[in-house]
């Protein structure tokens, strides 16, 4: 029986996660978790109750998106993201980690700025546009973040991304991350988003 993975349609940790799993084919099973109601499955599982979850029917349990995302893919990575036998998948490690720590940061008190009036919005956009403008200027030197192709830091970041320009996109667009904007723009019109995304 395939494993179960709880996810939410909209968390970007979620989507990556799924991108990983749709693009490698493995077969699992799904959840769509109302964040409001957890159900007590997920948090008999999982108790800090944040998705995604993998779970096995052995009782064996992913807790971190990266760590489904590279399960999936070591079983078949047809699109090379991980790339393993050479450096670029220590740069995607180290990049990915940037995201998930200051980016992911400032991120959330710019969307949630209201919670935290320290500040005004600007100043968490601000802070984050520092891993932009370090994005931006890999994507001037090739398609993609490590090299001409998608990599796991394409696929962990671009959902990241995508939040941060849902905030204000009339903002976004009109900004000067022109290689951020033409990377962002082909990911969403990807079938591969698309497939993910849907209802």
């Amino acid at each position: 029986m395939p494993p179960l993975l709880y996810t939410f349609r909209r968390c970007p940790y979620a989507i990556r996660a799924r991108l990983a799993i749709k693009t490698s084919a493995v077969e699992v099973n799904t959840c769509e978790v109302d964040l409001r109601n957890k159900p007590p499955a997920l948090l008999d599982c999982s108790p800090k109750g944040t998705v995604p979850v993998l779970q096995f029917t052995d009782g064996k349990v992913i807790e971190e998106s990266l760590d489904i995302m590279q399960w999936a893919l070591t079983i078949n990575d047809p699109g090379a993201w991980l790339d393993k036998n050479h450096k670029p998948f220590s740069d995607s490690i180290a990049l990915i980690n940037q995201n998930d720590s200051s980016f992911k940061y400032y991120l959330d008190r710019y969307k949630y700025a209201d919670r935290f009036p320290e500040y005004p919005a600007t100043h968490y956009r601000q802070q984050a546009e520092v891993f932009l403008l370090e994005l931006n200027a890999r994507l001037s030197q090739h398609s993609h973040l490590i090299h001409e192709q998608s990599s796991l830091a394409d696929m962990a970041i671009l959902p990241f991304v995508r939040q941060f320009a849902n905030i204000d996109p009339d903002w976004f667009y009109a900004s000067k991350y022109h290689h951020v904007i033409k990377w962002l723009d082909k990911f969403l019109a990807s079938d591969l988003f698309k497939s993910v995304i849907q209802k």
